[in-house]
């Protein structure tokens, strides 16, 4: 890295040197492992080409999710409960890929080698899913359909059909985490024009991830839901290969953080070397601290973390006792007795960081009810607009609207806005303030959709037999909640994309990312707990509980509210988080972290 913050030079063919390019801050180097140029790399040229790989890989991935519980009960004979805990199952291990993705990403290869592995395995997974089907699966030709259902299968087709469905699954968990960090490695974030780029970046992802599902949601699962299951696959297939030949193609143009090594050996490191130094007396001073050379950077090849204040006891791994002198005059170097600094900073990141991501699980069973309970309650509702029947779980589009309105908001007015009443030049509204008007905002999602269940039974048949459409409320009176919850990812989710990003160590980028997935994958695991443990205490007495089969004989409101309140109290924690939390202070940027430590929402 010894280009950092110099002209790069290059070699004339007459021997003489001039001033070229300069070359990026943050320690990023080309395909070639050199210094990356700035003019030559990066900027927003890799960064389009990933945003329109990450719209193309999600149509493709949701061309299959989105369907998937339907194929199952129409093409592989289940009934709803075991097809719903074939999804919750498959659904979940897209995640645990993703923490899979992340280590080997962080570790050994390198985001971009990460990204394009797992592509190629999403790609095997889609095509071999297509084949199976088309062969294998739908028979007679044309089943699958609301009225045709399909023959049973052979035991060679289910396998390949879980072994294609689970290599979808490895391909883009793995991928995942990977794209949105390797997206934001294309922008040096000590550079103030490329910094302001990389925060938006991630609006603009969200954005592209939003804009694939919904062609999945409509277009696909209106092709998928009339049985042409085959031609809804391949065109995932086609999508999907499209992506990783875009993203082949913007080889020579990436920039790219080396990977830093297994962390957990780092992390294990300075847990043993504290331990070992526990009866050590220390002195105050941070001059006896163990602090690498400023040429080597790191540990972890990343940039040095400076030292900070708290979890006192693991700052005994970089204390240098009278042993430790002794074993460098010695030349013997033990990691597993004295630690650098920014090897301590490493752990003590991570544990901060644990709170306030604990804080987003609530969020996230909040989120996880737009694809369960609102359908649901939707197809209670009056679906029918001049003859015209609206799918309940279509109406998911409004919340991708509302994405997309609130990130050109925030964009465009909001952030600028906040700037100019701050009149400083920080950012406008930090990622622990949004996230926090995130939950505010979910809030107000739930008392929404209280308010309407309540109305839905006051307008609802209470002894029908199949309570589809049983309600004469339109439903229409669902937009708000879906806005609302449209909204509040922006905040939430964009915000946290951004926070944990910024806040993880240089070797650890992909792991941050990895965590707002795995947010999402508890939040779905907790809210099949909670829906359990509120059957469970509602339907005592011989009572319906309140979310029965038929949902005009129980109350959903309730289960609404109790969520709002919930997300209150989690809210209420999380600033007592946020206000605790102290961020990453890295060489340079010192005197931009203490912003990042204030949260006023």
């Amino acid at each position: 890295m010894a280009c950092l913050g110099m002209i790069c030079n290059e070699n004339l063919k007459d021997g003489e040197t001039k001033e070229r390019d300069v070359c990026t801050l943050d320690g990023t180097v080309d395909w070639h492992g050199q210094p990356a140029i700035k003019s030559k790399s990066g900027g927003w040229v890799a960064g389009i080409i990933i945003l329109l790989n990450q719209g193309l890989a999600t149509l493709a991935f949701f061309g299959v999710g989105v369907n998937l519980v339907l194929f199952l009960t129409r093409v592989m004979q289940q009934n709803n409960a075991d097809a719903a805990n074939s999804v919750s199952k498959w659904t979940g291990t897209v995640y645990i890929f993703s923490l899979v993705g992340a280590f080997l990403s962080d570790s050994y290869w390198g985001r971009y080698k990460t990204c394009a592995v797992f592509q190629i395995i999403f790609v095997i997974g889609l095509a071999s899913l297509s084949i199976t089907s088309q062969i294998f699966l739908i028979k007679p030709k044309g089943c699958g359909d609301e009225d045709t259902p399909c023959e049973s299968n052979s035991k060679l087709g289910n396998a390949l059909f879980y072994l294609s469905i689970y290599l979808i699954a490895l391909g883009n968990g793995g991928y995942q985490p990977n794209i949105a960090t390797f997206g934001a490695d294309q922008f040096d974030e000590e550079d103030s024009t490329e910094g302001h780029s990389k925060v938006a970046f991630f609006s603009y992802f969200y954005l592209a991830l939003n804009l694939g599902s919904l062609f999945s949601n409509t277009i696909l699962g209106y092709f998928e839901d009339g049985g042409l299951w085959a031609l809804g696959f391949w065109v995932s297939t086609g999508s999907a290969f499209a992506a990783l030949v875009l993203f082949l193609c913007g080889t020579p143009r990436y920039r790219h953080f080396k990977p830093s090594g297994n962390p957990l050996s780092r992390f294990c490191q300075v847990i043993a070397a504290a331990a070992k130094k526990s009866t050590v007396k220390m002195t105050p001073s941070e001059d006896e601290l163990y602090n690498v050379d400023a040429k080597d950077c790191s540990v972890n090849r990343g940039r040095k973390i400076l030292h900070t204040h708290g979890f006192k006891f693991l700052d005994r791994a970089a204390y240098i006792s009278s042993r430790d002198l002794d074993n460098q005059e010695r030349g013997i170097d033990n990691p597993w007795r004295l630690c650098p600094i920014t090897q301590v900073e490493e752990v003590k990141c991570i544990l901060r960081l644990l709170p306030i991501w604990l804080c987003t699980i609530i969020y996230s069973v909040v989120f996880t009810q737009m694809a369960s309970l609102f359908v649901e309650q939707g197809a209670a509702m009056n679906t029918v607009v001049s003859n015209f029947h609206i799918p309940p779980a279509s109406m998911s589009s409004f919340d991708i609207l509302s994405v997309a309105f609130f990130i050109f908001l925030y964009r465009r007015v909001l952030d600028p806005l906040a700037g100019k009443l701050k009149k400083s030049d920080s950012k406008g509204i930090t990622e622990l303030q949004r996230m926090g008007i995130g939950l505010i905002i979910a809030v107000m999602a739930m008392v929404s959709a209280g308010i309407v269940e309540c109305y839905r039974l006051k307008y609802a048949q209470g002894d029908c037999a199949h309570c589809e459409g049983s309600s004469s409320l339109s439903i229409f009176w669902q937009v708000p909640q879906y806005a609302l919850i449209g909204a509040s990812e922006v905040f939430m989710y964009v915000g946290q994309l951004e926070f944990f990003n910024a806040q993880t160590p240089d070797g650890l980028k992909s792991f941050g990312s990895a965590l707002c997935m795995t947010s999402i994958s508890l939040g779905n695991y907790v809210s099949s707990l909670l829906v359990t443990m509120v059957m469970k205490i509602s339907t005592e007495d011989h009572m319906p509980g309140w979310i029965p089969g038929n949902l005009n004989r129980g109350h959903l409101d309730r289960f609404y509210f109790l969520l709002a309140g919930l997300t209150v109290i989690d809210f209420g924690v999380y600033i007592l988080c946020a206000k605790w939390y102290k961020s990453i202070k890295l060489e340079g940027k010192c005197e931009e972290n203490e912003d990042q430590e204030l949260i006023k929402v």
